[in-house]
């Protein structure tokens, strides 16, 4: 299939081919015809799936340019929101359409003049799009397109009560579009109370990891773990690294660590400034640097291609990060691997991760490197059972009606 077959207007489909884009990906052809019908969509997708696409270029097609206020866009972090952003000038290019970013981190005054100018298209964070609500520099009561983008991270990252202020404060006919890359209870309740018999779609199994990623455990004493970072580090082969761990206060030690050992490396993570997240982002993209320590709380705003490790420093406590996190590499049908440091006391986590994907990981050694006081899993431990909640397309409405969602 090609774009054309969408019946998108002319005038954005020259933006997709700014874009780069040649034919749409899973998600583009089963959400954009809903989208453009006017239906509310559920969708059920990962970062890196084409996703930002399969809403932005039907809400373009759907609202007049020039038109004031009429698509705003709610997504949890700053790098998310400037990805969306990134994709909507793309994509307006030749339509005339009107945007802005609002998000925390930067100065007030650049958004706010966008905003005097007038915009068709808001892509915002929660806190700082009540803020600038609260004083009176946005008004959103002629909203006819809300996209909650990232709907698991914003509960996750505690933004669900301001997102419910702001759906209080748009018009009550609207179109809702949804889009999480897991499915829990609680994005369930969610759909259920702000969407209108949506439509679903859902283009791969919820948070399963990517078949052409080796996954490998390193067993290792906690005290050794940075050692072991540096000495796998001086191996060939790990040229483009994520490092995983679970403080801001342990990614900045991390990254300390390797800047010594004479490895190229920067930290990006919620305590950084919105400037220097970026200059970390850029510098790991264009391949300046070799290693960027992140935290989960920034992992989803990371889409980089050509990412040839992703090391969990610390075990995620959540199955779903881990997926999240072994998922920033193996991008578009690359190979990648992920590999986990796993101390004793994070046994728990890896039979959450080992339940969720259905198999062992298989344990690995660096040859050379000195352990000291390991515990190794067992090689013939029991393949945990797994369970995962289906998502299925279909209607369902906002009472009761799961249709086929459940567990299995």
């Amino acid at each position: 299939m090609s774009f054309h077959a969408l019946d998108l207007e002319p005038r954005l489909l020259k933006g997709v081919e700014a874009l780069g884009y040649t034919s749409p990906t899973p998600i583009q052809r089963e959400a954009i015809p809903h989208i453009m019908r006017g239906s509310d969509v559920v969708g059920c997708a990962q970062t890196g799936t084409g996703k930002t696409a399969a809403f932005v270029l039907p809400t373009l097609h759907r609202i007049p340019p020039r038109g004031g206020l009429k698509a705003l866009v709610v997504t949890p972090t700053r790098e998310l929101a400037l990805q969306i952003g990134e994709v909507t000038r793309d994509a307006a290019r030749f339509t005339g359409h009107r945007f802005v970013v609002i998000h925390g981190g930067v100065g007030y005054e650049p958004q706010l003049q966008k905003l005097r100018k007038g915009v068709d298209v808001v892509v915002a964070t929660p806190g700082r799009l009540l803020d600038l609500h609260n004083r009176g520099a946005i008004d959103l009561s002629g909203i006819e397109v809300l996209v909650l983008d990232e709907a698991d991270r914003m509960l996750d990252m505690g933004f669900w009560p301001d997102v419910r202020r702001i759906i209080n404060l748009l018009p009550a006919k609207r179109q809702n579009l949804l889009f999480s890359a897991t499915m829990s209870s609680d994005v369930l309740r969610i759909v259920q109370s702000t969407l209108h018999e949506p439509v679903r779609v859902e283009t791969s199994p919820t948070a399963t990891p990517v078949e052409n990623i080796h996954q490998a455990i390193y067993p290792v004493n906690q005290m050794q773990k940075s050692d072991l970072l540096v000495a796998l580090m001086k191996r060939e082969g790990l040229d483009r690294v994520l490092v995983f761990t679970r403080t801001k206060h342990r990614a900045d030690r991390v990254h300390r660590i390797l800047e010594r050992s004479g490895i190229s490396a920067a930290a990006i993570h919620g305590d950084r400034s919105q400037a220097q997240r970026q200059r970390a982002l850029d510098s790991f993209k264009a391949g300046k640097t070799r290693v960027l320590v992140a935290t989960d709380v920034v992992a989803r705003g990371i889409d980089v291609d050509e990412i040839t490790h992703v090391i969990n420093y610390d075990m995620p406590n959540s199955p779903d990060d881990y997926v999240h996190r072994i998922g920033r590499t193996a991008r578009a049908g690359a190979s990648g691997s992920a590999l986990s440091f796993l101390a004793y006391e994070e046994n728990a986590q890896l039979q959450d991760i080992e339940r969720k994907i259905g198999t062992t990981i298989a344990c690995e050694d660096l040859e050379g490197f000195d352990y000291k006081d390991r515990i190794v899993p067992s090689a013939d431990r029991a393949v945990p059972t797994k369970t995962r909640a289906v998502f299925s397309s279909g209607v369902m409405g906002r009472r009761g009606g799961r249709g086929r969602i459940g567990r299995r």
